[in-house]
């Protein structure tokens, strides 16, 4: 449950979802250029990129003066094993109500 709730709570941010997307899409960047389209500042983001690391939503490789950092998106596997037992009680549910739906037409 404590990964779950750090990663839900990592990604409540906009900024820092905004940030994972990125690294999902464009693949591994530099502080540098995450916090070109971030509209926040360096200081800001690497705060930003600190709280998702240690959700292990993303990961770090330093190569010289710089850091490069790449998403980590099997640290979303809590969030759907999550939303999989949601979604597994809810078509129970429906199944039950399409049941009794059939009964009831005949």
């Amino acid at each position: 449950m404590q990964a779950q709730d750090g990663v839900f709570r990592s990604l409540a941010d906009p900024t820092r979802r905004a940030l994972f997307e990125r690294l999902c899409r464009d693949g591994e960047l530099t502080v540098s250029a995450l916090t070109a389209g971030a509209g926040v500042s360096q200081p800001a983001v690497s705060k930003h990129l600190a709280v998702l690391k240690q959700a292990g939503l993303v990961a770090d490789r330093p190569s010289g003066r710089q850091i490069h950092y790449r998403a980590e998106p099997a640290a979303l596997a809590p969030l759907t094993d999550w939303a999989a037992s949601l979604t597994a009680a809810w078509q129970a549910r429906f199944d039950r109500l399409d049941s009794l739906l059939e009964r009831m037409d005949q």
